[in-house]
């Protein structure tokens, strides 16, 4: 093993990417970035590469899985150790917790990074043994995931402008379609989201967020109350934002009871 530790990283959200960078820069400051890798496929030829001592990867990612990669990259660097970034839940972090790998939850937090760094530090002394048992709770993780559905948005990136948020999904108050993107309405602001509203609408949690108009998803936590005209057309009022939205008629069973 080199004096100095490598590693890649592996997410094709670039601003998670980065900012998963500096936070290696601050816990591990001797590591280091050897590539950054937007897809599977250009991750397992960077691990073949470079053969480093450490790969991040993103579960979903375009092209192979993290999980693919992370099974094909024992045969390619069985030194190497993988890190999975997820936004999954508890279901996927039993399989991680058999120590073979680790496990960074979206977003990723200092302290966390932190753990997994001490933990990193104490497994490359002896790397060598943990190549097969990487491959094994790929596999068996793969097999957990097979089939089922992907677990909710939790966070989001979008764009202000030049710049690009971060939002947790549950500071949204409602997402609106807008030409080719979608707009994110937060207490803090708007925000261009550049995925349709039909794709955006299977990603969200139904019990949170519900359509009320072919163009306008609302997280139901954020209406203050609703309100119908003589002709029973509804619209909401909002905590936090001082516009109401309409509500088609076919989405209006939805309030009945409110």
């Amino acid at each position: 093993m080199p004096n100095t530790p490598s590693c890649i990283v592996a997410e094709d959200e670039k601003l998670l990417a980065a900012a998963l960078q500096r936070e290696l820069a601050i816990a591990w400051p001797e590591l280091e970035v050897v590539e950054v890798a937007e897809d599977g496929g250009a991750a397992l030829d960077a691990i073949a590469t470079h053969r480093p001592d450490v790969a991040f990867l993103d579960i979903r990612m375009p092209g192979l899985t993290g999980l693919e990669v992370a099974a094909a990259a024992a045969d390619a660097s069985p030194r190497t150790l993988v890190v999975f970034i997820t936004a999954y839940d508890q279901y996927a972090i039993d399989a991680f917790e058999r120590g073979a790998v680790d496990y960074l939850l979206k977003p990723v937090t200092p302290d966390r990074l932190a753990q997994t760094v001490t933990r990193l530090r104490t497994r490359l002394a002896d790397a060598s043994r943990h190549a097969s048992r990487t491959a094994q709770v790929a596999r068996d993780l793969g097999e957990r995931l097979e089939g089922a559905q992907d677990e909710p948005l939790t966070w989001i990136t979008a764009s202000t402008g030049r710049a690009t948020r971060l939002i947790l999904v549950e500071d949204v108050i409602y997402f609106r379609a807008d030409n080719k993107y979608t707009l994110v309405a937060t207490a803090e602001g708007d925000a261009l989201l550049s995925r349709p509203i039909r794709e955006l609408l299977r990603q969200l949690d139904p019990k949170t967020f519900r359509q009320i108009h072919r163009s306008t998803i609302v997280n139901l936590r954020q209406v203050a109350s609703v309100e119908r005209d003589d002709s029973g057309k509804g619209c909401l009022r909002l905590r936090g934002r001082p516009e109401t939205l309409a509500v088609s008629q076919p989405f209006m069973t939805l309030f009945r009871a409110m």
